[in-house]
């Protein structure tokens, strides 16, 4: 029996871009989507995740995240969602739905309010902690589009 070497591919961060949006309390919308688009097109760059914050509640993947990074996901599977809760420890998590449970249970559901109880199911996890995500000390490029 022969055995095929798996390579494993390397892609690193290099610019986090924020986007013009919209917002209410409790939520955050992109606008103008097409100017995120035509930048990263213009600089060869592929969209690996996104980010947003959790100014008044804990670090936790809520439903309308869950259901934001299920199409990030579908599109790349290592993509990754990154939650900021400042007020919190910890402060931060990296996270990304579970491949078979996760992603089947968020792309089913049919729920229609925004905030909605999923089942006591593995739907996400830490990317960072055994996961594919490697926290390393480098450069970032923040480019605002607002």
């Amino acid at each position: 029996m022969r055995r095929e070497a798996r390579s494993v591919v390397v892609t690193r961060t290099t610019c986090a871009v924020i986007p013009k949006q919209h917002s209410t309390s409790d939520t955050c919308m992109m606008d103008e989507e097409e100017l995120v688009m035509q930048f990263t097109e213009e600089r060869l760059l592929i969209t690996l995740g996104w980010i947003h914050t959790h100014p008044s509640q804990s670090c936790f993947m809520s439903s309308p995240d869950l259901h934001t990074h299920s199409r990030f996901q579908l599109l790349l599977p290592e993509s990754f969602a990154v939650v900021c809760a400042p007020g919190s420890t910890p402060s931060y998590g990296i996270f990304r739905l579970t491949d078979t449970t996760g992603m089947r249970t968020i792309l089913d559901c049919s729920a229609k309010e925004a905030f909605h109880p999923h089942p006591d199911l593995p739907i996400y996890t830490d990317a960072d902690k055994g996961g594919h995500v490697q926290m390393k000390d480098m450069p970032l490029e923040i480019v605002d589009l607002r």
